[in-house]
């Protein structure tokens, strides 16, 4: 078996499903896909596509916050899931202005559903080295 710790924050959502909130395995943490859920009220945010994705990357960088890492400084590969690819250009600029002038690598593809049918979703890989 791999050296492997599943990472468990009050920073992020919680849910009962069978998945950790992140994996690390030795500098790189695999941080599952978050929807833009309030991880105090456990409740979707309201707010337009861009709030919802902020929301989700503050999930995300919530996550390798927990590690010890930086935040979203430490993230190096994300995917995004769109329901509709409408709201790509919206997303790209709260997700931009998250994470300024070095964003890491990129995959988006729009899917037929989300969880809770939200609109974004996105995981990530962050390094901790």
């Amino acid at each position: 078996m791999s050296d492997t710790d599943p990472i468990e924050t009050d920073g992020a959502p919680s849910n009962d499903n069978p998945y950790s909130q992140g994996v690390q395995a030795g500098d790189t943490l695999y941080v599952s896909g978050y929807g833009p859920v309030d991880p105090e009220t456990d409740e979707v945010v309201d707010g337009d596509i861009r709030e919802q994705t902020e929301r989700v990357l503050e999930n995300i960088a919530a996550v390798v916050d927990e590690v010890g890492g930086d935040g979203l400084e430490d993230v190096v590969k994300v995917t995004v899931y769109l329901t509709d690819l409408e709201d790509y250009d919206a997303v790209n600029e709260a997700y931009g202005a998250m994470f300024g002038e070095e964003p890491p690598a990129r995959v988006c593809v729009e899917v037929s559903r989300l969880p809770e049918d939200v609109r974004v979703e996105l995981d990530a890989i962050a390094y901790l080295g």
